[in-house]
């Protein structure tokens, strides 16, 4: 192995970040963290400050911070920094040559894209980095001759099935996804889906935020946008197939009709560490994979009809301009207002579809773009919510079955087509 990695980790309470500290626990004369970013969760991040002593964290808000210190005393007591801005000062430290870049959202952008300016190592979770900002991303880090290597397990499966193999010789990949946990509901009924309800998913065990994406297939929407830009991809080069046993990862197609797997039971920890042990394995303690008592494994194509969210993700996927931005801004306000009970579940894409055929798209110039395509989605999106609740009420005990106002309301002359 190579020398002791020095680790900077934004999202530190998440629930990649909490994985990810096992993996760096398990190895301590190969990892070291200088660094933890948070959110609000202090009584955690407390725990983890006394357990890995870290010489700086960054949280949310003076609030945050001054709760932590009331719970350091006595304790190692590291630097603290505040809001984004403090975010972006531990990705710049200089003693951190690698950000585990675990944040959930785009307030992962501009501090993961620092990082990358400045020649760290990116491990890299945080997908709306990529799907924000992909083509300026991609071009610091071959200026800077530093990889990003993907967390995401789909990403993960297809850097290890290209290992080997020329380039020249890729057909094309597939993204697999578990379905979520609505995969063969109608729209009736997923229209009285609940939160309670679209936070259980079949397999994976993560954050609030990407398990709603996951169940609106929007999670593998941003996945293809960043498969694009990960691996320098042709859209016409990647397909996605539901495969509800979460087993097959990915996949990558040569030419030849050779189809090179990646398989492993559905644990974070194994693309995490493959991450920080690039491009070693290291032995770790889960259960093995037996295909013997799995006995079948299922495939088949998404429906784009009923999940409206995948079908506009490969819209903007095909757009190199600020409608990327948008979808994701869009988003994250809608399901902030599913997750508050104020929208129902079908009204997360109907929000998002609206919001991007009012948008004029523009060129993603620089990073000050991009975060106007994101301000501007926000508002956009926030107005369509009020406007839906004002329609149908905003009555916290009346069932937020999906409202069909939206479809009605006039396109965008100012859309561009492409």
């Amino acid at each position: 192995m190579a020398a002791m990695k020095k680790i900077a980790l934004l999202g530190s309470t998440g629930s990649i970040g909490v994985t990810a500290l096992r993996v760096i626990e398990s190895a301590p004369m190969d990892y070291r963290i200088v660094a933890l970013g948070a959110g609000r969760n202090m009584d955690l991040l407390a725990r983890q400050i006394a357990r890995f002593r870290p010489a700086a964290v960054a949280v949310i808000n003076d609030e945050a911070a001054e709760i932590l210190k009331g719970k350091l005393d006595g304790g190692h007591r590291p630097g603290i920094f505040v809001g984004p801005e403090g975010l972006v000062s531990l990705a710049l430290m200089e003693e951190a040559d690698t950000l585990i870049s675990a944040m959930a959202g785009a307030a992962g952008l501009v501090p993961t894209f620092e990082a990358v300016r400045a020649g760290k190592t990116v491990a890299l979770a945080n997908k709306e980095t990529m799907v924000m900002a992909g083509s300026l991303v991609v071009k610091e880090a071959r200026n800077r001759g530093k990889p990003i290597i993907p967390i995401d397990s789909e990403h993960s499966a297809i850097l290890q099935s290209l290992r080997g193999h020329p380039r020249e010789d890729l057909e094309r990949v597939v993204l697999t996804a578990s379905g979520g946990p609505f995969k063969s509901l109608s729209l009736e009924d997923m229209s009285q889906v609940t939160p309670a309800q679209a936070l259980n998913h079949p397999t994976w065990k993560m954050g609030s935020k990407i398990t709603i994406d996951s169940a609106t297939l929007m999670n593998k929407g941003l996945e293809v946008i960043e498969a694009k830009w990960l691996f320098d991809l042709r859209m016409d080069q990647i397909d996605i197939l539901i495969h509800p046993q979460s087993i097959v990862h990915s996949m990558v197609e040569y030419k030849d009709g050779s189809v090179i797997a990646q398989m492993g039971i559905p644990d974070m920890t194994i693309p995490i560490s493959y991450a920080l042990a690039y491009p070693h394995h290291r032995v770790n303690i889960l259960p093995r994979l037996r295909l013997e008592e799995i006995a079948s494994l299922n495939f088949f194509k998404p429906d784009l009809d009923r999940f409206k969210c995948l079908r506009l993700s490969m819209e903007a996927a095909g757009r190199e301009n600020s409608l990327p931005a948008v979808l994701n801004g869009a988003n994250e306000i809608a399901v902030e207002a599913f997750l508050g009970g104020r929208i129902g579940f079908l009204d997360i894409p109907e929000i998002i579809e609206k919001t991007m055929e009012a948008h004029e798209p523009f060129p993603i110039a620089d990073i000050a773009s991009v975060l106007k395509a994101d301000a501007w989605a926000r508002r956009k999106a926030g107005e369509l919510i009020e406007l839906l609740v004002s329609k149908k009420g905003d009555d916290p005990g009346a069932p937020k079955k999906a409202s069909r106002f939206l479809s009605s309301t006039p396109k965008s002359r100012n859309r561009q087509k492409g």
